[in-house]
């Protein structure tokens, strides 16, 4: 189908924008660029509402990291939920995923910690892989303080679901129970061929030239791609690991890989629900505010997580 209408007219006003495209410009101005589009585009009617927030720190691997916790109007004991933010691990943070994080909690009907972890280039691979599986180890450990319950979540999008996939694959190497895991248009794959990255190379938000800067600036003087810490789908046994919801975009150029990952965790006995939405672009799961039918893929796919998780 094509382009979801209200979508195709954002496309069209940061086409005509005349902003540098990120690829072209420094860490630092992409990074106020996106906190641009996101935090400070967005109008006090579209925040989405939860029960309440709290910023605090956890420990990461090498020192504090900051990290919010969403907290929805129900009642405890609920799941906890780790939340790693997108951004090619060189932008992003708390505050462009903020609405993101609220949707998870209000839909999933859980608690949600978002963990700000280090990025690229100043801290290049493996610094985020190391920091989310640091914080989210500690925070399984202390899920008193959060939902109260046993149950622990895992979720991202894009660099953000690589690295919720980095930690289900090590927390089930250490034996720490995970109910489900939320992999958001993932980059599970650093070198695949894909017909996605050809067809979608640009146009649909995320280009493969942004991609390949992000992934330049994560890699750093690293050379192996199928890293299971840089590439998930690579990992050596993908048995074990935690059930997955597995979110993909039609004109995503994510879209093949994810789908891949999807087809690799129920080839290892891994029950994954893999959904597509047509006519949706990566970076869909916070246009809801302007595309009703990005709303409400939002809320279904939160809802398949929330069966995992309250299942």
């Amino acid at each position: 189908m094509p382009v979801d209408p209200h979508i195709a007219a954002l496309l069209t006003v940061l086409e005509q924008s005349g902003a540098p495209p990120l690829y072209e410009g420094t860490p630092d101005a992409g990074r106020a660029y996106y906190l641009a589009l996101t935090r400070d585009a967005r109008a006090p009617e579209h925040v989405v509402p939860v029960g309440g927030t709290e910023d605090r720190t956890v420990p990461g691997a090498e020192g504090d990291l900051r990290a919010r916790v969403y907290r929805p109007e129900q009642d405890g004991p609920l799941p906890t939920v780790v939340f790693l933010h997108g951004g090619g691990w060189v932008i992003g943070d708390l505050d462009t995923h903020d609405n993101m994080a609220r949707n998870v909690c209000r839909h999933a009907r859980a608690v949600v910690v978002a963990v700000d972890y280090r990025l690229a280039p100043e801290h290049p691979f493996p610094a985020a892989a190391e920091d989310a599986v640091a914080a989210s180890r500690w925070i399984a450990a202390h899920l008193d303080e959060f939902g109260g319950d046993a149950r622990l979540g895992l979720a991202g999008d894009s660099a953000g679901g690589n690295l919720a996939a980095v930690v289900a694959q090590a927390l089930r190497d250490d034996g720490t129970p995970v109910a489900g895991q939320f992999l958001i248009y993932p980059a599970v794959d650093a070198e695949g061929e894909y017909p996605s990255r050809v067809e979608n190379a640009k146009g649909y938000f995320l280009e493969k030239d942004t991609m390949d800067w992000f992934y330049g600036h994560y890699r750093g003087a690293f050379d192996d791609a199928r890293d299971a810490r840089m590439s998930p789908l690579h990992g050596a046994d993908l048995s074990g690991l935690p059930p997955a919801v597995v979110v993909t975009a039609e004109y995503d150029p994510l879209r093949d890989e994810g789908e891949a990952y999807g087809r690799a965790l129920e080839a290892a006995g891994v029950h994954a629900d893999v959904l597509r939405y047509d006519g949706m672009i990566h970076g869909f799961f916070d246009m809801g505010a302007l595309a009703p039918a990005a709303q409400a893929a939002i809320e279904a796919s939160c809802g398949r997580f929330r069966d995992l998780l309250h299942g």
